[in-house]
């Protein structure tokens, strides 16, 4: 019988409160998934029940060429149906890319006592937070990953207090993936009419973190998940994931992608970034473009890694419907409140869907 534990327990404190996350678990020996990991049968990822979705890749260097409508048409309708797609010739080195994926394995095969530097509380920088699951004091069933995130502030502290290990190639990722998100951002804007000015630019990509995720090895797979089912808070994400694949997105119930509800599994494809939709986007854009919910599966085979970079508002920033959109569809779907406000609701919850957005609904009169 695998053990079980709470948030009072032995080993919960091991893994959590002491830093040997996950990995110290299986490192330990583990040969079952223990009980507070198991997760209800109907969040479980099965293979057999989810299709792979190869999404052809977008060529950014089209834009601005002959070919520069058809881009902005791919960009637009994955925007309002998956809110998922891959983006090629991105302006991100590929050999970079291979080097952050590297400094993630680096940091994650560390002792752990080297990474529990940066636990919550006893981290030199409180931009730099190393932990395990989202928030484990209030799930039911924890998720099968360890992170380090990073808030970027600027190069300085960056290079003060980021991980020795990987925050030279991760700084350079985030800061030469700027310029493609301001690109991608400015399509999406445009077609709803609205200009991306400098101003707009800041207040809606103000904020950057990187996360660096390890899924290690897992003995039960079937019975756990990576990350459970969540969208993301922020304007747009950028993920840069391994071979090895795992990530799972949810088709809406109005895409024309596929049936109702159903899963699929975004293979990885070498040398392309994965960009979605976050919350912030669905909302300035009054519900037209959608953020994507989607989950991680855990592998028996070989321990995973992704890289995303959450490209958000300020917290101080306000949001709420563009009124430009507003405008053109005479009713504000969702309300306008402080980011801030957003994130505090955002982290205070387990995952559970898109059910954050709820916070952002506009309350009858």
């Amino acid at each position: 019988m695998a053990p079980s534990f709470d948030n009072q327990s032995p080993l919960f404190d091991f893994v959590v409160k002491d830093g040997n996350g996950v990995k110290g678990m299986v490192d330990s020996g583990l040969s079952e998934v223990p009980d507070q990991y198991i997760q209800p049968p109907h969040e479980r990822i099965s293979k057999l029940d989810s299709n792979p979705h190869v999404l052809t890749p977008i060529d950014l260097s089209q834009l601005d060429g002959p070919n520069h409508d058809q881009v902005v048409e791919a960009l637009v309708k994955a925007s309002e149906t998956l809110g998922f797609f891959q983006v090629v010739n991105h302006g991100v080195p590929v050999e970079l890319l291979e080097r952050v994926k590297d400094a993630a394995h680096q940091f994650f095969n560390q002792p752990p006592e080297k990474k529990a530097v940066y636990l919550k509380g006893v981290s030199p920088s409180p931009f730099v937070k190393y932990g395990t699951s989202f928030v484990p004091e209030k799930e039911k069933a924890l998720e099968w990953k360890d992170y380090v995130s990073m808030v970027y502030t600027s190069d300085e502290e960056a290079i003060k207090y980021w991980p020795e290990k990987c925050k030279e190639p991760v700084l350079e990722f985030l800061k030469t993936s700027t310029k493609m998100v301001g690109r991608i951002l400015e399509v999406l804007l445009g077609k709803l009419g609205v200009t991306l000015d400098d101003s707009m630019a800041d207040t809606y990509t103000g904020a950057r973190m990187l996360n660096m995720n390890f899924y290690p090895t897992c003995p039960n797979p079937e019975l756990t998940v990576g990350v459970g089912r969540h969208s993301d808070m922020g304007t747009l994400t950028v993920l840069l994931q391994d071979g090895i694949g795992g990530l799972y997105v949810k088709v809406e119930d109005d895409c024309d992608t596929g049936s109702k509800g159903e899963w699929i599994e975004i293979p990885p494809i070498p040398s392309a970034l994965v960009i979605n939709i976050g919350d912030t986007l669905q909302i300035l854009s009054n519900g037209k473009y959608k953020s994507a919910e989607h989950r991680v599966r855990t592998t028996s085979t070989q321990s995973r890694v992704s890289i995303p970079i959450f490209v958000t508002p300020r917290q101080t920033d306000k949001i709420g419907p563009l009124p430009q959109v507003v405008e053109k569809d005479g009713v504000a779907h969702y309300r306008e409140f402080l980011f801030g406000e957003y994130m505090n609701n955002f982290f205070g919850k387990a995952h559970e869907g898109k059910k954050s957005l709820d916070f952002a609904q506009k309350t009858a009169p």
